[in-house]
């Protein structure tokens, strides 16, 4: 393995670590250690292009196709030695990988010709405070248009429940419930929400009907965070339940199209979480340049809000709740978050 593979996945294993996945950690540093082109799948992830590792998060591909072999019942060896079995040591560990690679290399090299879509719903406990603000702000119904949706689960982001530090929000009855840990003041009473519309895109989008999809939308979780994944399947049934639908775009053409005449009497809402780091760096000019010319053309009657959950600016071991709302732009940020939004601190 390369120098700088090695330190892809060393970092991923840090960034692993931090974020409570111990398990997940343990196998990017035995791939860092041990991997070698024996198979397909092995030759591709040593073979990745230096200057793209990062961008298309290689180790996250890795531990991704190995954790689809074990959820598709695969692998039963390697199953064996996954949570919530107890944890096997590095040689049993590495054994069972080394075991998986060689008979499943078909199915494991073709995992890694997409990208990860983790379509992380607790996520939605931070971008809900950015749809809180827009509403207090302009005082219309929302206008919701998602950026890189993945399956769109966080499109019905309005029927999950809420817990901040005890105060509630929400849909009390659904599948999905998160509280994350709230670092501060706990939040006055949030203020009950209208959605008029809601439409996303992606260019790559996940039908959840699709069961090989679903597998590659679960697979991205990591094996010993077992309340993402069962908060993750929740998600599924209400998008199945409520007919969930994306458009295949590139983000940048999608919005400038969504963007045409702003809708009198309600705020539209474009929002986006852990999306821009995964789009190259042109499209992420044309993407601003859309939305700030939107911007410019929003009136009071006719607002535009940008609400964005991205790496922070000053720390990349959190992200940050940024806004901004036209028709007179000031961007904030709302608050810091963990990537998975298993805490948040306001601002």
């Amino acid at each position: 393995m390369g120098d700088l593979t090695r330190r892809h996945f060393e970092r991923q294993a840090e960034a692993c670590e931090r974020m409570k996945s111990p398990f997940t950690a343990k196998l990017l540093r035995l791939g860092a250690d041990r991997l070698t082109p024996e198979t397909t799948f092995a030759a591709r992830v040593l073979g990745w292009s230096d200057e793209r590792m990062r961008d298309d998060a290689l180790a996250l591909r890795f531990a991704g196709a190995l954790h689809a072999c074990v959820l598709s019942d695969r692998a039963p060896e390697l199953a064996a030695c996954y949570p919530p079995n107890a944890g096997p040591d590095d040689e049993a560990l590495w054994a069972a990988v080394s075991h998986t690679m060689v008979r499943d290399d078909e199915f494991l090299s073709a995992f890694l010709d997409h990208p990860p879509q983790t379509n992380e719903t607790g996520r939605a406990a931070v971008l809900l405070l950015g749809f809180q603000r827009a509403a207090l702000d302009t005082g219309n119904p929302l206008a919701m248009l998602e950026l890189g949706a993945s399956a769109g689960l966080n499109q019905n982001w309005d029927r999950f429940a809420y817990d901040f530090a005890g105060t509630t929000w929400g849909d009390v009855e659904s599948g999905v419930r998160l509280a994350p840990e709230w670092r501060g003041r706990a939040p006055d009473n949030l203020a009950p929400l209208e959605v008029v519309r809601r439409r996303g895109c992606d260019l790559n989008p996940l039908q959840v009907a699709d069961p090989a999809q679903q597998l590659r939308l679960r697979s991205y979780i990591w094996p010993d965070q077992q309340d993402r994944l069962e908060r993750m399947d929740a998600a599924i049934a209400i998008a199945l339940a409520q007919n969930t639908r994306l458009a295949r775009a590139n983000a940048a053409d999608w919005a400038e199209a969504c963007l045409v005449g702003l809708p009198k009497g309600v705020t539209t809402v474009i929002y986006h979480s852990i999306f821009w780091q995964y789009m190259p760096v042109g499209i992420q000019e044309s993407l601003r340049s859309t939305i700030e010319v939107a911007g410019a053309m929003a009136t009071e009657d006719a607002p535009l809000a940008w609400v964005r959950m991205e790496p922070s600016e000053d720390n990349p071991e959190h992200a940050d709740l940024f806004y901004t709302l036209w028709p007179e732009p000031e961007r904030q940020v709302l608050a810091h978050c963990d990537y998975h939004g298993r805490w948040i601190e306001p601002v």
